[in-house]
This record gives C-alpha cells, sequence and structure tokens, in this order.
C-alpha cells in the first residue's frame, strides 16, 4: 500500500482530498497532511511517503521550494502539484523536480483518482523492473573466471564451489586447506576479484538459492540448509538484501 502525504493551505481543499477519495480502493493510505509548505516539510521527512500531493502556493514555504528541500536531501517521492494559477512557469519548474503531474485547480471529478492509478502503476512497474534487475544481476553476474586469476584464487573459487553449502566455510577453512594465511589470501583474492571471501561466498550460496527455487524442487527452509545457513530468517533477510524480493515470494 502506497503512503501519501497531503499538503495543501486551504482546508476545504486538503479535506476533500483526504476524506473525498477512497484511498483504499487506490491502494494508497493517507499517512499526513499538512496546511503549509514547512509543515509539508517536516511530515515528508517524518514519514517519508511514495507520493505527495501538493499545492504550490502556500505560506511560510511554497510547494516547489518545499519539494526541491526535500530533493536535495535525497527525498524522491512521486509528486503532484495543485495550482490555482495556470502559469506555465510553475509547470516548467514541477517538471525540473521530477513531478509526476500538475493538475490545474478545481480539478474534474475522477481526475486525481486517474493521477494517482498512473503513478500506483508506474511504482509497480518501477518495483519490478528493479527486482528483476537485481535477480538478473545475480543470476547472469559471471563467476570470476578461474583461468583469469593467481593459481590460489583459483583454488580458492574451487574450493567455494565445492563447499559453499558448509554452514562452517570460513576465510580460515579455505586459508588452511592452500596452505596459507588468512591475510594473504585475503588480500590476494580482494585484489585479483574485487570481492571480500565472505562476500563471494554469500553471492555464490544466493546464486545456488535463487537456481534452487527457480526448480521449484525445494521449500525454502531446505534452500537455506542447502546453500549453508542454519537460521532461515538469516537467509531470507539475506536473500532480500540481495535480491530485493523474500526467497517465498520468489519461490511463488
Amino acid at each position: 500500500m502506497l503512503s501519501v502525504l497531503i499538503v495543501d493551505d486551504e482546508k476545504l481543499v486538503r479535506t476533500g482530498i483526504v476524506m473525498g477519495i477512497d484511498w483504499a480502493s487506490l491502494g494508497c493510505a493517507v499517512v499526513a497532511e499538512a496546511s503549509d509548505g514547512q509543515e509539508g516539510y517536516d511530515a515528508a521527512t517524518k514519514y517519508n511517503p511514495d507520493l505527495i500531493i501538493c499545492d504550490i502556493r502556500m505560506p511560510k514555504m511554497d510547494g516547489i521550494e518545499m519539494v526541491s528541500k526535500l530533493r536535495k536531501d535525497g527525498n524522491n517521492a512521486y509528486t503532484v502539484f495543485l495550482t490555482a494559477y495556470s502559469d506555465f512557469a510553475y509547470a516548467q519548474k514541477a517538471i525540473k523536480l521530477g513531478a509526476s503531474d500538475y493538475i490545474l485547480k478545481p480539478f474534474k471529478d475522477g481526475e486525481l483518482e486517474a493521477t494517482v492509478i498512473k503513478i500506483r502503476d508506474q511504482i509497480d512497474k518501477d518495483y519490478t523492473s528493479k527486482t528483476e534487475l537485481r535477480k538478473s544481476s545475480i543470476l547472469n553476474d559471471d563467476n570470476v573466471k578461474k583461468d583469469s586469476v593467481s593459481k590460489y584464487v583459483s583454488d580458492a573459487l574451487y574450493y567455494i564451489e565445492k563447499n559453499y553449502g558448509n554452514t562452517n566455510i570460513s576465510v580460515k577453512l579455505i586459508s588452511d586447506s592452500l596452505g596459507l594465511s588468512e591475510s594473504h589470501l585475503s588480500h590476494m583474492f580482494k585484489k585479483e576479484t574485487d570481492y571480500t571471501i565472505n562476500a563471494y561466498i554469500t553471492r555464490y550460496r544466493i546464486r545456488a538459492a535463487i537456481d534452487m527455487l527457480r526448480s521449484g524442487k525445494y521449500k525454502v527452509y531446505e534452500v537455506a540448509e542447502k546453500v549453508g545457513y542454519k537460521d532461515i530468517t538469516y537467509f531470507s533477510s539475506t536473500f532480500k538484501k540481495i535480491t530485493g524480493t523474500s526467497p517465498s515470494d520468489y519461490a511463488n
């Protein structure tokens, strides 16, 4: 469900937007409302909404200034500007701030809802694209080629390939098997592969987990065990951190 912040200095307009729209049916929930730009900025900072519906002409801080300040803070919430002024200069400023839409007051019945639906669909599409990109990155990220690295690093890669399912695999275990010190192997591995050994093990495990989940042959807890995780909660959080989705959602 998308979180929405409503910012408008006209109480009747603000109340009409908050109360007059069936937000739940749009897959949204209004998390806060504000009567001026400063209140809106504070609310956006506090609630970090997915969507901001904001008037442009307001006291203390106008909508353009408010959103500009939020953008500088790194807040990239989707934004719909409302204004009673059909001044193209405002539209230009809104567009430069990455506004999703620009609606003139008084807007027609269903106009705001249609805009919200369009944005919601775009957010869903963006999320799906990013998730698929993460999955694709993990699946298609070429394994470090053993013939492009030194013998010791190649042997370490081979060891990981054969033992990633061992819950006790560690830098010490690998270095001992190769007759090297942990520090020397770690330095060589990072220099030649651009990964730390532990990071590479994690990626290798998640890549293997994705293949197993894709096959549909195993339950999530079975996959976790097979790729070396004793704690299924930790496995799930690691999987989601790397792929952008939980293993159960991926399996479904």
